[in-house]
């Protein structure tokens, strides 16, 4: 099965559980902060490759500070597909204006992008919902007041997260993690086995032999450590 197929059946936090498994990072590394996480939950998981961007929402931006658009779509077909666009509010505070509502998500979704990721602003939210592209928002707004995009295909921090061009992106609604590259092959079956021994714990606990000491003796077989 395709790599992306398959981590789209697998939920974020399962994918950050199989990840912890190769301690190819700390465990409170590689994921985004609570405040962005995916508005249409029934769309499924948003996959892809990442396109980074910055943004702006104040007015009259400054001579040099305003990115060309048609060089922007040119860089999002540089990445490979299905793209994830990751965006950084530059504003203080962050959200004053959507750049993203039913305009945008349509042109993106034409040149191959599953969905976005911002700390900024998202809008127009039950026509996006319908045309099946994925919105893992920080803030949502009427308007889209003087957006403009000033930079793109450089590493941004959104959510607390660096994401460089071409990073591996898994989103739903708890939120965003990035997949290693060198063990993303891996994650799906890594995830199947930690899910497999949280359903022998849980199966325990639901069972009429539950007792503290046969879930004691469970423990120490399926997470074997200090208890």
């Amino acid at each position: 099965m395709d790599l992306i197929e398959s981590l789209r059946k697998i939920s974020s936090p399962s994918v950050a559980n199989g990840i912890e498994t190769f301690n190819v990072r700390p465990r409170n590394q590689g994921f985004m902060s609570s405040a962005l996480r995916a508005l249409f939950p029934e769309l499924g998981p948003l996959v892809g490759y990442a396109v980074p961007a910055l943004i702006r929402a104040e007015p009259a931006p400054l001579q040099g500070h305003r990115a060309s658009t048609f060089a922007w779509w040119d860089y999002v077909l540089s990445i490979p597909a299905p793209r994830v666009i990751v965006v950084h509010d530059l504003d203080d505070p962050r959200g004053q204006g959507a750049q993203w509502g039913e305009v945008q998500a349509n042109i993106h979704k034409a040149l191959g992008c599953a969905g976005v990721v911002t700390d900024g602003s998202v809008r127009d939210l039950d026509e996006v919902r319908g045309l099946g592209f994925q919105f893992a928002a920080a803030h949502v707004s009427v308007s889209h007041a003087y957006v403009h995009m000033v930079d793109f295909g450089l590493p941004v921090k959104v959510g607390g997260l660096w994401v460089k061009p071409g990073d591996l992106i898994h989103c739903d609604q708890h939120g965003a993690v990035t997949i290693p590259a060198e063990i993303a092959d891996r994650v799906p079956e890594a995830v199947h086995k930690v899910e497999a021994d949280e359903r022998t714990i849980i199966s325990f606990c639901q069972s009429p032999k539950f007792s503290a000491d046969g879930l004691k003796e469970l423990y120490t077989r399926v997470r074997p450590g200090t208890y």
